[in-house]
């Protein structure tokens, strides 16, 4: 889940972008040499990641010809990085890459993570929120985003619910753990790194899947990203990164602990059993029911931008078509 700040956001691209005439970081004069490859990632490393890891650390990266460094986004954020041509590719989702879409930002996913929307609204089970009418009353630790309201009041108007009864509160990047002892009661988490999570620490939970309420809410979240400029100069480089990635996660979809370790052995700092466990969770959802890992399907992302538009959360319709592409998954 990520803020994007999305007139700062313009703002840093229309700058970054008015020196036109300098090339991609990934590009390169010559098929034989490495390329130097910057890869941005949404948010600290963790089991959505998993793939990246082990295409580096199998040489997957290296046998396509591509030096990847794999960098934290800071302030600045994954998607600016990317569009501005700073980084060459990123790590997003299908709500913050349509905003930027519908403001012309030139980003492009390349790839779905994650077939399906594994996110919901997690409560202690104590709490007793087993539905969207018992949010009203209730405090929600958010992030700060006009998306969280919407989905909200989406879910909350199929019972007769009214959103206006819910305390919304910033948490920031407050832990979930912290913010549900101290004055939150429900949070939109990810199941698959803070669900298994509190299963490991013993912390029962209530949880609400945006997919069990509507269809429209079942995007593509994470995805991975390039810009139109890398797509339309080094498409070569974007085809070699895909096949690199494509192959790390088919591993951690058939070699879950082995991936898992590939993982705890590249960032020391993960608490080991939630990495095993989180993998363990995660990798049947890689490519669930696609035909291959990475596939993406229009559909998604014409219903996903629809909802957004009738909730005025965007100016303009998105043109779907332009916001992603299967062309450089391998062949199967």
């Amino acid at each position: 889940m990520k803020k994007l700040l999305l007139s700062i956001f313009t703002l840093f691209v229309l700058t970054a972008c008015s020196g036109g005439e300098e090339e991609q970081t990934g590009a390169s004069s010559s098929e034989n040499t490495i390329q130097d490859i910057k890869l941005v990632l949404d948010w600290t490393p963790n089991t959505n990641h998993t793939g990246l890891y082990v295409a580096k650390a199998k040489g997957y990266f290296e046998e396509q010809g591509l030096d990847v460094e794999i960098m934290l986004p800071g302030e600045a954020g994954a998607d600016q990085l990317v569009a501005s041509g700073q980084a060459d590719f990123g790590i997003s989702a299908q709500e913050t890459l349509t905003e930027a879409r519908v403001q012309d930002i030139p980003i492009v996913s390349i790839g779905a993570i994650i077939q399906h929307n594994t996110s919901g609204f997690a409560s202690p089970k104590e709490k007793n929120i087993t539905s969207p009418e018992d949010f009203e009353g209730k405090t929600y630790g958010g992030w700060g985003a006009p998306v969280e309201k919407a989905v909200l009041s989406s879910l909350m108007q199929k019972e007769n619910a009214d959103v206006e009864k819910v305390d919304i509160i910033n948490m920031g990047n407050t832990d979930f753990f912290t913010a549900i002892k101290r004055d939150v009661d429900f949070a939109w988490i990810y199941y698959g790194w803070t669900g298994v999570e509190a299963e490991l620490r013993g912390q029962e939970l209530n949880m609400m899947y945006l997919t069990d309420y509507s269809d429209k809410l079942d995007y593509y979240t994470p995805v991975l990203t390039t810009n139109e400029k890398m797509i339309a100069d080094s498409p070569e480089t974007v085809e070699a990164f895909m096949a690199a990635v494509s192959k790390g996660y088919q591993y951690a979809i058939d070699q879950p602990d082995k991936a898992a370790d590939i993982l705890i052995e590249s960032v020391p700092d993960l608490d080991p059993k939630l990495v095993k466990a989180s993998q363990k969770w995660l990798s049947p959802k890689y490519q669930d029911d696609a035909d291959q890992w990475g596939q993406q399907d229009l559909s998604v992302w014409e219903n996903y931008a629809e909802w957004m538009y009738n909730h005025d959360l965007l100016d303009k319709k998105l043109k779907a078509k332009d916001a992603f592409t299967n062309e450089f998954l391998p062949e199967k």
